[in-house]
């Protein structure tokens, strides 16, 4: 599942991924305040957060992500992805790349700074 997360700096959304991400959870939750934002600002700064209970994605909600960020190529400024895992590193670097915005990984405990570089700039 997918839950907002409260405490955000002004313009920032949150997102923590618990368990099983699974379509409904993405179209219910994620996709609304996504376009949402884009709509009230014109850009997206995300703070998702994949932590210790998080398991993996459904392959209908990695498809709906794909769709998304197709929709909106120069919509996502910042996005901070807060985890553990050592996957996270090197494949926002490496997608990063083909993102016209900023990304960066921040380990959990790190979620503090995360919250601040997404919202650094011109929120």
């Amino acid at each position: 599942m997918i839950r907002l997360l409260d405490d955000m700096p002004a313009g920032v959304l949150g997102f923590e991924a618990i368990g099983d991400v699974e379509l409904h959870d993405y179209l219910n939750v994620f996709v609304p305040a996504i376009e949402s934002a884009v709509a009230e600002h014109g850009k997206a700064r995300l703070v998702y957060v994949l932590g210790p209970e998080f398991d993996e994605y459904e392959g209908d909600a990695a498809w709906e992500d794909l769709k998304l960020g197709l929709r909106h190529p120069a919509s996502f400024e910042r996005i901070a992805i807060v985890t553990d895992a050592r996957w996270a590193s090197p494949a926002i670097k490496m997608f990063s790349i083909l993102w016209p915005g900023q990304a960066r990984a921040f380990p959990l405990t790190d979620l503090a700074a995360a919250k601040a570089w997404a919202a650094e700039g011109d929120a």
